[in-house]
């Protein structure tokens, strides 16, 4: 069972040093997206894999295919081992993402797993069709999106934890990415389609993505043994 994901969706490379060490040097799976990224650049992601974290460098890239295939060259560079991108730009995007990433490697390191993100976990029915004119119900959208990803040559895709059923029934070898996780009683913000650790186990998800309800707790490294106890046991 892969470690649950900390969103370390923080402003600053000292805020992350602040959060991560409650957590007394253990080495974590974690999630490095726009906000910090976009912050403190390619040092950030040094700093965690010299301490010894598995990186998701979470940036959804979303583009012409020459421009993913050269930033995905750039970040493939970097090390982390895993990325994303929009599966909406188009299977031509898609394979163009992985081969930037084959020649971006360096030392022998494997190819970062890439992850196709279907219909983010903030889209409700309702977003979906009246303002992205998706007429499709969700579930059939997603598994669309996940197949023109698979074809390309990615590892997998984010989606909802509750589409994850589907998506290992009627895909083989899908690696399944589910944000939208919360423990029971924390409130959903933003997101409309969440689930528990426990929930999202049992629905066969194979990475869960979890923040707020570690970031944000009054004591993080409970509320991370929680989610762990939850994902795993």
């Amino acid at each position: 069972m892969n470690a649950p994901i900390i969103a370390l969706d923080f402003p600053s490379m000292e805020e992350v040093s602040t959060f991560l060490s409650q957590f007394h040097n253990e080495t974590l799976h974690v999630k490095v997206g726009m906000q910090l990224f976009y912050k403190e650049g390619p040092s950030i992601i040094e700093k965690l894999k010299e301490a010894g974290h598995w990186i998701f460098l979470d940036l959804k890239l979303h583009d012409i295919p020459n421009t993913v295939k050269e930033a995905m060259r750039s970040l493939s560079s970097l090390g982390v081992d895993m990325v994303n991108v929009h599966a909406a730009g188009g299977t031509n995007m898609m394979e163009a993402a992985i081969e930037g990433l084959e020649l971006g490697l360096t030392g022998g390191r494997a190819r970062p797993l890439c992850m196709a993100v279907t219909q983010l976990t903030s889209t409700s029915e309702k977003m979906l069709k009246e303002e992205l004119l998706i007429h499709k119900e969700m579930e059939l959208t997603v598994l669309h999106y996940a197949k023109l990803a698979k074809q390309s040559g990615l590892e997998g895709i984010v989606c909802s934890a509750l589409e994850v059923p589907t998506m290992k029934q009627e895909l083989k070898n899908v690696i399944t990415v589910t944000p939208g996780i919360r423990l029971l009683g924390d409130r959903a913000d933003d997101q409309t389609r969440i689930v528990t650790p426990a929930k999202a186990k049992q629905l066969g998800s194979d990475f869960i993505v979890v923040g707020r309800s570690i970031t944000r707790s009054d004591n993080p490294l409970a509320a991370y043994e929680r989610v762990v106890a939850e994902w795993q046991n």
